[in-house]
């Protein structure tokens, strides 16, 4: 156990069918790298699979080793614009010669989609984003662009460095892309008070699939509406963001307290549902079960005597304390381990280290839950974290502002009546990863009586390919509306068909698209 708590540290602190047919040609590969260096991309921008540090730059952001293997199907090339005519060039050149490409901001997705592909025979290159990171805040405004390659961490320390009463609703994994992250909606520890991240996203620069760079009002608001929550890989590929910042105190107040099956941990957390969605919106109490404990780590918006109280008055079994409290800026707490909101070293170190991950492997699942789980249910549910294999769940409540947002109003859905989502998480190092990935399939089983149903509801941005792929096609066609319904509707739910026709608007022949991007809603394709 210890050694597992071990790995779920090291990892948060740095926080299969073919879907597609075609045949690789080293022809298509050198004409592709040919056409980029036409097209005036500075060939020090690209790295061809010759190229001596190709490797190095492949796994320059990779955080999961799993998807880095001998058998990993690699792209045949990675380029690394600084300037969005270098986007537009690859997506001229791709389009005209048939190498799809797909799209890398911080290299946190799940399944490892945005740089490597589940299909063996795929021909695609890699477009990573990490030259385009910067973080221009204009004051005046409150506002800012942050460049898609910019990791979250980064994003908060350029906005909050020298104001530690401007923050950003985001996620607590610092090293997670800009990219990725908006893409999928951004949950995070103050969405109770302001929102997911794209709740206060305001204008973004993309290219799409003809190669266009457009603003908000040159690709229009359905577009605009798709991008900001409906998954990565599938619309075209974002540039960067304009944000619209928020105040918070100059001192938040954070604790955690573990409590263990002896110490009423069962009774605190069966509690916990109904609370935790319906304390004051300043504050977010969410937890983390491993082992046999539950840790509840806070984050409050305010003072340490108010939270006392506050918890004094929701949750007396926590036993909360003064003695509890630990203040700081929100800077700083931006900075603490998303497991156990402990230090890990200076702001700096924690919100600007872009080092990869090749020694920790993982694998994640997501749930939402609308009803509470009863007692009973949570005395099962602890047992199997007594078993071998097992890894953690982190518990997030929604509420708060969450719950005033209709779930039309983005195509992440899951707004009024959540309670809270579930992450599944379990780590493993080496070849020893059947125990975590057989426990976790069985738990995820047994979950299934205690979660959302019709459709069991799932985060896009814990990407799990799980629950569905887009089945093969062959070249010219494209993926359908039915194939993906499998998935679409379990991160979407009923905002998926519309998705679908946005897609079919902006990339009716499918040019962006890998195992799980929304399919074109063509006419009679439904």
């Amino acid at each position: 156990m210890d050694m597992l708590k071990g790995l779920a540290l090291a990892f948060f602190a740095s926080c299969f069918s073919c879907y597609l047919i075609s045949v690789p040609s080293l022809a298509s590969s050198d004409e592709f790298h040919q056409c980029l260096i036409s097209e005036k991309i500075p060939s020090e921008l690209v790295y061809t699979q010759s190229s001596s540090n190709f490797t190095d730059v492949l796994i320059s952001s990779i955080k999961n080793p799993k998807f880095f293997t001998n058998d990993t199907v690699r792209p045949v090339c990675i380029v690394t614009p600084t300037d969005a005519s270098h986007v537009q060039a690859a997506v001229h050149c791709g389009r005209k010669l048939g190498v799809r490409l797909r799209v890398r901001s911080g290299g946190h997705d799940y399944e490892g989609l945005s740089y490597r592909s589940a299909c063996p025979y795929e021909v695609f290159a890699v477009v990573d984003l990490t030259n385009l990171r910067a973080v221009s805040v204009n004051q005046s405004e409150s506002t800012a662009w942050v460049g898609s390659g910019a990791t979250i961490g980064e994003l908060y320390y350029a906005i909050a460095k020298n104001n530690s009463q401007v923050a950003f609703p985001a996620g607590e994994c610092p090293t997670i892309g800009v990219g990725g992250h908006f893409s999928g909606g951004g949950v995070g520890i103050i969405m109770r008070k302001h929102g997911l991240s794209i709740d206060k996203v305001v204008d973004a620069k993309l290219v799409n699939a003809n190669g266009d760079l457009l603003d908000r009002p040159g690709m229009g608001e359905d577009l605009f509406w798709a991008i900001r929550s409906g998954g990565g890989g599938s619309f075209g590929i974002v540039l960067s963001w304009k944000v619209q910042l928020v105040q918070v105190p100059p001192t938040v107040t954070v604790f955690s307290i573990g409590k263990t099956l002896d110490q009423g941990a069962i009774d605190i957390l069966t509690k916990w549902q109904d609370v935790g969605p319906s304390l004051p919106s300043d504050l977010n109490l969410k937890v983390k079960v491993q082992g046999q404990e539950a840790l509840f780590m806070a984050l409050y918006l305010g003072t340490c005597s108010s939270l006392v109280s506050t918890m004094g008055e929701q949750l007396p079994e926590l036993n909360m304390t003064s003695a509890d409290c630990r203040p700081m800026t929100w800077l700083k707490s931006a900075a603490l381990s998303f497991t156990d909101m402990s230090s890990t070293g200076t702001v700096e170190d924690a919100l600007l280290s872009r080092a990869p991950i090749m020694s920790i492997f993982t694998k994640g699942k997501s749930d939402y839950v609308r009803t509470a789980i009863s007692r009973d249910a949570w005395k099962s549910i602890f047992s199997w974290f007594a078993m071998n294999g097992s890894g953690l769940i982190m518990l997030e409540p929604h509420g708060g502002f969450m719950d005033t947002v209709p779930a039309a109003a983005t195509p992440y859905p899951h707004r009024n009546g959540v309670l809270y989502i579930i992450q599944y998480i379990v780590f493993w190092q080496g070849d020893g990863g059947a125990p975590a990935t057989t426990w976790l399939a069985k738990f995820y089983d047994f979950m299934g009586n205690h979660v959302s149903k019709n459709p069991r509801q799932a985060y896009v941005n814990f990407r799990d390919l799980d629950i569905g792929q887009n089945p093969a096609v062959v070249d010219g066609n494209v993926s359908t509306f039915e194939s993906g319904k499998a998935w679409g509707e379990r991160y979407f739910m009923s905002n998926y068909q519309r998705l679908t026709s946005v897609k079919a608007a902006v990339d009716p022949t499918d040019y962006f698209r890998n195992e799980q991007s929304i399919p074109p809603l063509l006419l009679g394709s439904k």
